[in-house]
């Protein structure tokens, strides 16, 4: 069958668009002398820096504010040093680098100060002192984990405002502070944004942060000097060996969460073998989760119903009580009631009392959580169900296609594809997870980058062919017409999955970024082949 079909027309967000969605500051800062908040890092002032006063950190020059303290670190391409100059004209005040750029932002005529190591290392502290976080802050969870830390972020999210608090949100998603929404694009930003995100925070009346925390936020110092109230673990499976040498120092990276240097209490989920690795090694309380029925922890999920508008599920205390709560969700799959007994548990251990959130459940017949780019539903009641969701992780897709096999009396169709210079050993599994878990996959481009696309499709369908060679592989390289051919090829009972693309605005293609949106694609689809649209 021939399936065509237009782009659509989105505005590009531009570069500095990106740089500003991940910079947010509170409204009012009080500089404080430089050479009080070096001496939080353990550096000297030189003595051309005399009487200079810092009310920011910055590391990009194109984010500099006036005041600003501009950290020149090294970089994958370029020494942050080298844009010094423009760092200055932009009303920075003084330079903190390291020994390899000291050179480089001399030049910009400004008091430098060289660290012995990555400047990158004291960030955070500098941040916390110049920002006030390390005095001033919300309650503060963080989750780490491979899969599922957006899902429980934004129900922990949900589950708080029905608690009447007010929340602030940092996630591969969005930032959210209270009701004000960007768009992110970073899991975790850099500290000084973090930080500032913090104050921001505190400054609009937030009592309650939630932050993603990806393995590379705690390897490169992104989330240096945050105090975390709770911190959760979700789970562990393959991704990012592209950056960590194996698995186990993977694991290690997601371990550096679970220290008293960084958090105050844990909730561990051991629905995954890392899971018992993370609650043996951490050295804060733990409190375990799980939703498996060979596992003994000190609280359990069950799923109790599942249907294509949710599910319904309990939280027992297997140990101290046995007390339960019950809840529903408006998603499907058994991950994401997973995911919502760890919220629930995170919120008892940061001290909300158990009755209190037993009746606040009990007064709402669902979760009001949104998710977005997870599982989002573009159909609507008549159509063949179209999810489109942003998994790109074996482990995610044998989730989200077992919780829809789960819900569809047809056909399951997915639309996939992996990402260019992005962990390369993953694209064989992921191949293989679709396969076994779909009756047909579509291969379609991603964010193919300098890449190869067709080496990329080519991994992927090895995998499949490998795994399942009686399930139907096609490739299909433009994903505007990918989905029309999945459309097309679905009949009412049937469901399509598209997975990889949902949360984000752009396809990366060679260098450049071309605007797109696989939910807005998805939508133009269904409606070209005559079918209802989800409101």
């Amino acid at each position: 069958m021939a399936c065509t079909g237009t782009t659509g027309t989105y505005p590009p967000p531009t570069h500095e668009d990106r740089m500003l969605q991940d910079t947010i500051r509170p409204d009012t800062v009080t500089p404080i002398p430089l050479s009080q908040a070096l001496a939080v890092v353990g550096l000297s002032a030189p003595g051309s820096s005399a009487g200079i006063a810092i009310g920011g950190v910055a590391m990009s020059s194109g984010a500099v504010r006036a005041g600003d303290l501009y950290l020149g670190v090294p970089g994958a391409r370029f020494h942050g040093a080298a844009f010094s100059v423009d760092a200055a004209e932009r009303g920075a005040v003084a330079v903190l680098t390291d020994a390899a750029g000291a050179e480089q932002a001399a030049r910009s005529g400004l008091p430098v100060i060289v660290s012995d190591a990555d400047p990158r290392t004291v960030a955070g502290a500098l941040a916390a002192c110049i920002y006030g976080t390390d005095r001033d802050r919300p309650t503060t969870f963080g989750i780490t984990g491979t899969n599922g830390k957006t899902s429980t972020a934004h129900i922990l999210d949900a589950l708080l405002h029905l608690l009447g608090r007010t929340t602030g949100l940092s996630t591969t998603a969005e930032r959210r502070i209270g009701d004000e929404v960007i768009v992110s694009h970073l899991t975790t930003p850099e500290a000084p944004d973090v930080h500032a995100l913090l104050a921001r925070m505190h400054e609009r009346g937030v009592d309650a942060a939630i932050l993603e925390v990806s393995a590379h936020a705690l390897t490169r110092h992104r989330v240096d000097g945050v105090r975390f109230d709770v911190a959760g673990f979700t789970n562990l499976s393959h991704d990012h060996l592209d950056d960590y040498a194996s698995m186990d120092d993977y694991l290690d990276a997601k371990q550096l969460l679970f220290t008293p240097q960084r958090s105050d209490r844990a909730v561990v989920s051991l629905d995954s073998e890392a899971g018992g690795r993370v609650a043996a090694r951490s050295t804060v309380p733990v409190v375990t989760i799980t939703s498996r029925h060979d596992v003994d922890a000190n609280w359990h999920v069950e799923v109790a119903e599942e249907s294509v508008e949710g599910l319904r599920f309990t939280l027992s205390d297997t140990v101290r009580t046995g007390r339960t709560l019950s809840a529903r969700l408006p998603l499907i799959g058994r991950h994401m009631a997973a995911n919502a007994g760890l919220a629930l548990v995170m919120l008892l251990e940061s001290g909300v009392p158990f009755d209190r959130l037993g009746a606040v459940l009990a007064d709402e017949p669902v979760i009001p959580v949104r998710l977005p780019g997870r599982s989002v539903r573009v159909s609507g009641p008549h159509a063949p169900t179209v999810l489109v969701d942003s998994g790109h992780t074996p482990d995610a897709f044998e989730k989200t296609l077992a919780a829809l096999r789960a819900v569809t009396p047809g056909r399951v169709i997915m639309v996939t594809g992996a990402d260019g210079l992005r962990d390369p050993s993953k694209r064989e599994a992921m191949g293989a997870a679709a396969a076994r878990g779909s009756d047909e996959v579509i291969i379609t481009d991603h964010h193919s980058r300098t890449e190869d696309p067709a080496s990329i499709r080519a991994a992927l369908r090895r995998g499949a062919a490998d795994a399942s060679p009686s399930t139907p592989v096609s490739e299909i390289p433009d994903p505007v017409t990918a989905i029309r051919c999945a459309i097309e090829r679905a009949e009412p009972g049937d469901s399509v999955l598209w997975s990889g693309l949902a949360s984000q605005d752009y396809r990366a293609v060679g260098t450049a970024e071309l605007p797109f949106s696989a939910i807005e694609e998805s939508r133009r689809a269904l409606a070209e082949a005559g079918w209802d649209v989800a409101p």
